[in-house]
């Protein structure tokens, strides 16, 4: 076992919320998904020095060319910090969330060189923010515990409840986005690994509509109170974006750890699959008890049938690589083979010997349905060690596309100078 304390010290945050979680959740997770047999446990790929010339280090497709469009405090080692989840504003300026740092920024580009002229802090007075969302020219943010909108005043920002008593502690970081029906849509990850939810709202896509009122796949009547929850089974979708000829949902969602495909046996670090699913109102993905394309867990199966009467994932990615942040490139400035594919963001593994992720994939489309995944961006991760790991990924309104990197605390623009 390599230092087992250290990592779980590394996931479990500070907050109270998984102060809780740690000392009631963390053995009972154990219990339920049978893993009192031997754990070979691997941490998240070592870092080593941040690259000192990015450019040459990370590999693209013909005719991309990448620079360091800000950089930011890393996040280093620590799980969570530095720049997560970005959003640009009508004026164009790109804002960005930093995690458990509490903060959000503004990245002006004046004078589009493709360099941040500047960092002007937005908030510092905020709850591990991640997602970021301007809603009629507010700017919402998705809190641990609830989202909030910030009001600028007088050079300073107020912090206003917006959504509130959302779960925190688990998979605890939140994203929100606005969808083209003109409803929010906010994830809540898993309070575990592997078990059966005590809060309805937990591994859900929740609904809500501008006004932050629930606006879930049930309707309801009378006096029943409405409730948010769009879509279940979802241990932690992170990153969602919608097919602009379609208006299809996908979102990313991450699959269970230290999983064995015998009863009782041997941790396998080739399963269960990261999925990309094509998220629809009242459907549900299958967690904790199934993963992949409708596979019953072993360990920890639910009601004989029930994994068939589940929705499979679109594609999947590598075990473990931990997608994030997804963007379809209808509005890049890229070659027309690949306007209507998206960008994944692969965060990286934290628990297997061999590392995975630690890059940009491309999921490439074919009459509005994903048919493989290719690598689009590398150079983050070699000899198992990793000086970064990309986060989220959109698409600027100059066609650029900007990738964030928490632990290098970079955030990356990469273009395709031959249209320009």
């Amino acid at each position: 076992m390599q230092r087992l304390g250290q990592i779980i010290s590394g996931l479990m945050y500070s907050h109270n919320p998984m102060v809780y979680f740690v000392k009631t959740k963390l053995f009972a997770v154990l219990l339920s998904t049978s893993l009192l047999y031997a754990i070979a446990f691997a941490e998240v790929a070592p870092s080593n020095e941040t690259a000192q010339n990015v450019s040459n280090v990370i590999s693209l497709p013909a005719g991309f060319k990448l620079n360091i469009f800000a950089k930011l405090k890393p996040g280093g080692d620590d799980f969570f910090h530095g720049p997560r989840m970005m959003a640009f504003d009508q004026q164009d300026n790109l804002y960005v969330s930093t995690g458990l740092d509490n903060q959000v920024w503004m990245l002006p580009d004046a004078n589009h060189d493709g360099i941040a002229d500047s960092q002007v802090l937005i908030s510092d007075q905020l709850d591990a923010p991640q997602g970021l969302v301007f809603v009629n020219g507010k700017l919402l943010v998705a809190n641990q515990n609830g989202v909030v909108q910030l009001e600028q005043s007088n050079g300073k920002a107020s912090v206003k409840p917006f959504i509130k008593n959302l779960p925190s502690g688990g998979h605890t970081l939140k994203n929100i986005k606005l969808g083209p029906d003109g409803y929010l849509y906010v994830n809540v990850g898993s309070s575990c690994n592997v078990c059966i939810e005590t809060e309805p709202v937990r591994a859900t896509i929740l609904r809500y509509t501008v006004d932050g009122k629930a606006a879930g796949a049930l309707v309801t009547l009378g006096r029943h109170t409405p409730s948010p929850i769009y879509a279940y089974g979802l241990r932690n979708s992170q990153g969602f974006s919608w097919q602009a000829e379609t208006g299809t949902m996908f979102a990313t969602n991450e699959g269970s750890d230290m999983r064995s495909d015998t009863k009782n046996g041997k941790v396998n670090d080739h399963i269960p699959p990261e999925h990309l699913n094509i998220i629809q109102a009242g459907k549900h993905y299958g967690w904790p008890f199934c993963w992949g394309n409708q596979v019953t867990d072993t360990n920890f199966a639910g009601e004989d049938g029930f994994c068939k009467t589940t929705q499979a994932p679109a594609i999947t990615f590598d075990s473990h690589s931990t997608p994030i942040g997804i963007t379809f490139l209808n509005k890049a400035n890229v070659p027309t083979a690949f306007k209507n594919d998206a960008i994944v963001a692969l965060h990286g593994s934290w628990n297997r010997e061999e590392a995975s992720g630690y890059k940009l994939v491309r999921v490439k489309f074919k009459d509005s349905q994903p048919i493989a995944v290719e690598d689009f961006a590398t150079g983050w991760l070699k000899n198992n060690q990793a000086w970064g790991r990309p986060v989220d990924v959109i698409v600027a309104p100059d066609g650029a596309i900007l990738v964030t990197d928490d632990r290098a605390g970079l955030i990356y623009r990469i273009t395709y100078p031959k249209l320009n």
